[in-house]
């Protein structure tokens, strides 16, 4: 099947942090399935991109599916509830029930969407005793609509090659180069799309880190990514305040 055009909806996963461009911009996952999909589907392809970092699920939902839905595309990619699983108020059982409402919404435009069961993120996190658990009823809930509404289900829980920590960014949260490409072939899998054989291929792991050097990198990691985010949640702020979607209109790649 090809697909005529692409919406993407979510938060940074979907933003493609951190795969950057040489403007600072980021490219990740959305923007190279899209481009495998416009080499289908010729120059008239359309492609959007409402995803800004830090987005929780209420404000995906209110800011990003009207717009998505607006322009009627063949293909839809929905992420959203991560940043909500690290928040102290986090209702598991809500957000399902409206995960599951917003797909079926989405699918009875007569599109095609595409749901995520997130990487194990937080093997590399503080706090896994807390959010590893609801991680698991939000991955649960998501294969459980996917297959209830009919949706394509990209597992990437289930590829152990997402405990790689190349795959992952500086900051521990964020998918890097690598792991974006991954995540671009699991879903052009998904889809039936060939993909570069080369998005598959894992870097060697690197040697293990003396014990005093890992500490060590955990306290920089502390002071640069995990203070800023503490200090942000204190102040009611967030990574995405002065963001914009990079791609809010269907337009062709060309654009």
């Amino acid at each position: 099947m090809r697909w005529g055009s692409f919406v993407a909806v979510g938060d940074s996963f979907t933003e493609g942090m951190d795969d950057a461009y040489p403007d600072g911009t980021y490219r990740g996952w959305a923007d190279l399935v899209a481009t495998a999909l416009a080499a289908q589907a010729g120059p008239d392809f359309g492609y959007a991109n409402l995803a800004i970092r830090g987005r929780l699920f209420p404000s995906v939902v209110a800011e990003q599916v009207p717009a998505a839905l607006a322009m009627r595309p063949d293909l839809i990619s929905f992420a959203a509830g991560g940043n909500d699983v690290l928040r102290r108020n986090f209702d598991a059982y809500a957000l399902m029930e409206r995960f599951d409402a917003v797909v079926g919404e989405l699918r009875a435009t007569g599109a095609d969407v595409l749901l995520f069961r997130f990487a194990d993120v937080m093997a590399r996190l503080p706090g896994q005793r807390i959010v590893a658990p609801r991680v698991a009823i939000l991955n649960k809930a998501v294969g459980e609509t996917a297959e209830r509404h009919g949706a394509i289900l990209v597992d990437l829980f289930a590829d152990d090659a997402f405990l790689h920590p190349l795959l992952w960014s500086r900051d521990r949260l964020h998918m890097s180069e690598h792991g974006h490409r991954r995540v671009a072939a699991r879903v052009l899998t998904a889809l039936g799309v060939e993909c570069d054989p080369e998005w598959l291929l894992v870097p060697p792991k690197p040697a293990p880190t003396p014990w005093l050097a890992a500490r060590g990198a955990d306290l920089r990691w502390a002071g640069e990514h995990l203070a800023p985010w503490i200090k942000r949640r204190l102040t009611g702020r967030s990574s995405g305040d002065t963001v914009t979607a990079k791609r809010p209109v269907l337009a062709p790649l060309t654009d």
